[in-house]
């Protein structure tokens, strides 16, 4: 058992909740059971983190950690009692059916997508330069590890469509001078852009996009919340 907090190894763990080491060894944590379970059934484990005198049967290897020591590593008030490494996986093919998150930054909105991205049957996501971290701890936990599901790509806004564009992916953008969804015709590749909580996608997006579209709705409701309005449209383009 590992009862130290300055404890090489535990150190190690610590830089794992940051961005910039996250990227650098390709591994991230993730904390409690059900994350755990995940990514476990996905192949994507690579170590347990368990605390002192609990029990959790797997063939990874597992280190057992005091209650303090677990407190250190954890980004939560009150941790739960497991916790895992896990590899990250991520790959540059978009695939034909895209996510853009054009500097969407609540963590909980995020993780909706992420969720509503892979049961409608999504490819990849693009987070673009601006939005909030993929690795962030309160995305992890809110796409209940639907993350380890879906290919993540960051970029930028410029080269994610320039890409779509080569592809001749046809690109769909969420705007309130958008098209009525019911009325588009919906292609087989296409990009579907989602944008701020509050400003709405970027100029650059929308000057860019093949079509601007948006969910028609009562006069009385100005807009739907952005992880609302996914699942909605991305539901829309699943069955056309």
């Amino acid at each position: 058992m590992i009862e130290s907090k300055n404890n090489e190894k535990i150190k190690y763990y610590r830089k794992l909740r940051d961005k910039k080491y996250i990227l650098k060894e390709k591994k991230y944590i993730v904390e409690g059971y059900h994350l755990v379970e995940e990514a476990i059934k996905k192949g994507v484990a690579l170590e347990i983190i368990l605390l002192s005198g609990k029990e959790y049967k797997t063939n990874l290897n597992t280190i057992y950690v005091s209650e303090e020591v677990l407190k250190s590593i954890s980004l939560l008030e009150t941790p739960q009692s497991i916790m895992a490494v896990v590899k990250l996986e991520k790959n540059d093919i978009l695939g034909n059916k895209i996510v853009i998150l054009d500097n969407v930054s609540d963590p909980g909105n995020v993780g909706t997508i992420i969720r509503n991205s892979v049961a409608f049957d999504i490819d990849s996501i693009v987070f673009t330069n601006n939005s909030v971290s993929p690795y962030n701890d309160k995305v992890i936990r809110a796409s209940q590890g639907m993350i380890f599901h879906i290919n993540i790509i960051e970029d930028s806004i410029e080269n994610i469509f320039n890409k779509l564009k080569e592809e001749k992916i046809k690109i769909y953008v969420t705007s309130l001078i958008g098209k009525d969804l019911k009325n588009i015709v919906k292609e087989n590749k296409y990009a579907v852009v989602f944008g701020n909580e509050g400003s709405g996608v970027s100029n650059y997006s929308l000057e860019n996009a093949d079509e601007n579209i948006k969910i028609e709705m009562n006069e009385s409701c100005e807009s739907l919340n952005v992880g609302v309005s996914s699942g909605i449209i991305l539901y829309e383009f699943k069955v056309k």
